[in-house]
């Protein structure tokens, strides 16, 4: 560390040491890329933009909810959740074999 400047220190001490945080919140991250916030989209939806501005969350709404059908909601809902987690052990798998960080 002596005579290292601020870049050196950030680059060859600082990033290494905290990497595998990194490397878990982009794994952990990764898994809510399905996310688009339901809340902001629920509020601006009407039915003249079913067609461009429905994401997974509002159509799982809408389906199970409002018309009342529990099985197909539950189903998409559930393929929602079996993507995040295929992504989720995806970059696992790339943390391991590339960065030689496990979690489990």
């Amino acid at each position: 560390m002596d005579g290292a400047g601020r870049l050196s220190r950030l680059i060859h001490i600082t990033i290494p040491g905290i990497m595998p945080t990194i490397i878990l919140m982009l794994c952990l991250g990764l898994g809510r890329v399905l996310d688009a916030g339901f809340e902001q989209v629920l509020t601006l939806l009407n039915p003249l933009v079913y067609s461009t501005g429905d994401i997974i969350d509002t159509y799982v709404y809408r389906v199970g909810l409002l018309r009342g059908d529990f099985s197909v909601g539950a189903a998409i809902g559930l393929f929602k959740s079996v993507v995040s987690f295929i992504l989720i052990m995806f970059s696992y798998w790339l943390a391991d074999r590339y960065a030689g960080y496990r979690i489990f």
